[in-house]
């Protein structure tokens, strides 16, 4: 029988998994990751007896809090990550763990991909997709995560496993939960029955929503099996873990234009909306005055932004796709003749060019952070979400702005999905101020945007920032139904309480995350998680997003006086955060605020290796063949590990973990031990016999470990001398 995964209770471990992209903090008691669906199973069925909560986390770029814990907080990403593709592209089996652009990437070939296209996507997991029943800029309600889905395999609080692509999972879940199986039954009857719950569901479901369960499943799925699948997508990790899905693709189609519409206001910009929505375009991204001018100090930003004196504009990002290059032509041309009707101004005009076309995407894709990343010093960003009828979306837009200036909220923005009645906002709040400001605003928008008939939470999720809301949105019945939803899937409620339900009408302004200045380098970081994905070290040690948040972690802690917890993550920092970046610049190629961690830790790394040190190894190095042929010490003789890790770096070999294939006597080399090579550049002692098999890197050996001071020369020389460290390279690769 399969025992539950160790729970790490590390502080720095803690600290580490902490911080997702929201604007809310939560410290788990313990972190843990699960290997297989096995483990899952048990770990599931020892919180249900334990009654310990627990939430399942993948990429962390959800923004309405709904990837944190207080409790225990369970990693999914590293370790289901697989894909498959299925019927030449047409269907794909993947995990939690994979990226939306890894997906993608496997898909490309057959001229496929996922339907959800969220402006996360580089770093957002399929775990999230479906958590957050994602949409995107071009999915709207046809293509997102519900309606795409085949099947899914999915982990009951219980334990029991359910997989809705068996012939026969109706009638296994009836029998094996048959409780759950009935409760479905009765709650499909009640609300079909009910004809005005019918139409509120309808008319919800008609708009993006991802406020509360998606009950539309109700009304869709004709088992209880397929319902409770459809339930889970959206449930954000309360109902179940998903251990894999089955999802129909989309086809790519092969003729593309895009182009922008510039407008003189916001006003002109919606009042247009009904004219655009009726063109007939893929996507209409809504971008105010304020979204276009961060957008001209983006790196790459295109020309049709750049070329712009932004007095008030507003611009509609508009793209048409087509399988046909004429059937593009003519939609082109129809595009045109639009433009030619509206009070355009600037110039538009459509283009195929791809790299035109990927200038205004990468731009529009990363507008959220870097608007983020321009607020004030001290500031926190907050980014609602909502969806309300497109003829409603002038009114609610001119609401939303009145709004601004009534609470004061100066440099707010509006932008979104346009085509589909969809905008996100943006404000900038000092949170150590207690809120209320924030809390005020929030009571009058949710009025605003429910007296225009619309949702709450149109992508983003419910999450902790709309819980409290939700019966508002649906009403006491609808809400009823949902709060019966949870206790059949989870009586115990440990799957991730606190959201998307609650008690507790103040939980949006609770656990809210303090604003704490580190290095200048990193403090417009905001967290969003997109450089975790190509960073070389986020399967060793850290990202570079939780290099900076240990050490946001390590300043409030010192504020508040918790020197203990201050020391461990400054300790543990000098390896994790330190040695093991291979400051290679990755992460400032997907960072849409342009963050290099890489430059902070060159920095920290020189900064901590003293002059003493330094002058010590400096004048080691200018002697080392002497030493070398008069007294070797034990850790690089021939035969010996050369001293693991923090060994200076003499002029003939590397430091033990440097990529170098193993190069000790065949003889004299055990079956699973692994040495360090020999000298490689002529200047010492040559191995007399073949290299031997053994993999071409050493673990940590026994050699005698040397003083802090010792061990920062070292850091300092191997960094000098060549560069950053990297991991070794895997058995079977050619040396350096």
């Amino acid at each position: 029988m399969t025992v539950p995964p160790l729970l790490d209770t590390d502080v720095v471990a803690r600290h580490t998994l902490a911080h997702d992209a929201s604007h809310y903090l939560l410290l788990p008691e313990a972190v843990t990751a699960p290997a297989d669906e096995a483990e899952v199973v048990a770990l599931l069925r020892q919180a249900t007896l334990d009654r310990r909560p627990l939430t399942f986390r993948s990429g962390g770029t959800s923004l309405s809090g709904q990837a944190q814990s207080d409790s225990v907080l369970a990693d999914v990403r590293r370790h289901f990550r697989r894909i498959e593709v299925l019927d030449a592209g047409e269907r794909v089996r993947v995990g939690p763990g994979a990226t939306l652009r890894q997906v993608n990437a496997h898909l490309l070939r057959h001229g496929r991909r996922l339907g959800p296209d969220p402006a996360s996507e580089i770093a957002c997991t399929i775990g999230g997709v479906i958590a957050n029943n994602s949409s995107g800029m071009a999915a709207g309600i046809a293509e997102n995560s519900y309606r795409t889905l085949e099947s899914l395999r999915f982990v009951l609080p219980s334990g029991t496993v359910v997989d809705t692509s068996a012939p026969d999972a109706d009638a296994r879940l009836r029998r094996e939960e048959p409780a759950l199986h009935e409760g479905l039954l009765r709650l499909m009857r009640r609300v079909r029955d009910d004809a005005a719950a019918t139409r509120i569901i309808r008319e919800r479901f008609a708009l993006k929503n991802t406020m509360g369960y998606g009950i539309n499943a109700l009304l869709d799925f004709e088992t209880p099996a397929e319902v409770l699948a459809h339930l889970v997508v959206g449930s954000e990790g309360t109902l179940a873990f998903v251990s894999s899905a089955t999802f129909r693709t989309v086809a790519i189609q092969k003729h593309i234009a895009t182009g922008l519409l510039v407008l003189p206001s916001l006003t002109a910009a919606t009042a247009a909306l009904p004219e655009v929505v009726g063109a007939g375009f893929a996507t209409a991204e809504l971008m105010d005055a304020r979204s276009l001018i961060v957008a001209q100090s983006l790196t790459g930003a295109p020309q049709e932004i750049l070329g712009l004196a932004v007095q008030g504009h507003a611009a509609l990002l508009v793209e048409h796709r087509a399988d046909e290059g004429e059937v593009l032509a003519q939609k082109s041309a129809d595009a045109s003749s639009l433009a030619a009707s509206l009070d355009l101004a600037a110039p538009f005009d459509m283009t195929t060019e791809a790299s035109r076309r990927t200038a205004m995407w990468t731009t529009r894709k990363g507008l959220y952070a870097a608007i983020a990343g321009a607020r004030p010093a001290g500031s926190t960003a907050l980014l609602e979400d909502v969806a309300v009828p497109v003829p409603e979306l002038e009114a609610t837009c001119q609401g939303l702005q009145g709004l601004f200036d009534r609470h004061g909220y100066d440099e707010s923005v509006i932008f979104g999905h346009a085509k589909d009645g969809n905008i996100h906002f943006l404000l900038n709040e000092h949170l150590g101020g207690g809120g209320d400001r924030l809390e005020a605003f929030t009571e009058d928008m949710v009025s605003l945007v429910l007296g225009h008939g619309g949702n709450l939470k149109a992508e983003h999720g419910t999450g902790r920032m709309m819980a409290p809301f939700v019966q508002r949105q649906y009403g006491s019945e609808l809400y009823g139904v949902m709060r019966e939803i949870k206790a059949l899937v989870d009586p115990a409620g440990i799957l991730n309480p606190g959201v998307v339900l609650t008690d507790d009408p103040s939980a949006h302004m609770r656990d809210l995350k303090p604003v704490i200045a580190i290095e200048e380098e990193a403090d417009r970081c905001v967290e969003c998680g997109y450089c975790e994905p190509v960073c070389p070290s986020k399967d060793l040690t850290l990202t570079p997003r939780q290099r900076i948040v240990l050490r946001r972690d390590a300043n409030l802690a010192e504020q508040r006086g918790d020197l203990a917890t201050a020391r461990a993550i400054r300790e543990a920092y000098e390896y994790e955060g330190l040695q093991t970046c291979a400051v290679d610049g990755m992460c400032v190629t997907a960072c849409p605020v342009d963050i290099d961690t890489g430059d902070l830790v060159r920095r920290l790394r020189a900064e901590e290796a003293t002059a003493a040190p330094n002058a010590a190894w400096s004048a080691a190095a200018g002697s080392w063949d002497l030493l070398t042929r008069g007294h070797r010490p034990r850790w690089v003789r021939r035969g010996r590990c050369r001293r693991c890790c923090r060994a200076p770096r003499p002029t003939w070999a590397g430091p033990c973990w440097a990529p170098r294939r193993c190069r000790s006597t065949g003889p004299s080399c055990r079956a699973g031990e692994d040495r360090c090579g020999s000298p490689a550049d002529g200047d010492g002692p040559q191995p007399t016999s073949p290299p031997c098999t053994c993999r071409p890197a050493c673990t940590p050996c026994s050699a005698p470990r040397r003083s802090r001071a010792g061990q920062a020369a070292a850091t300092a020389v191997g960094t000098a001398d060549a560069g950053p460290r990297t991991r070794a390279p895997p058995p079977g690769s050619p040396p350096r």
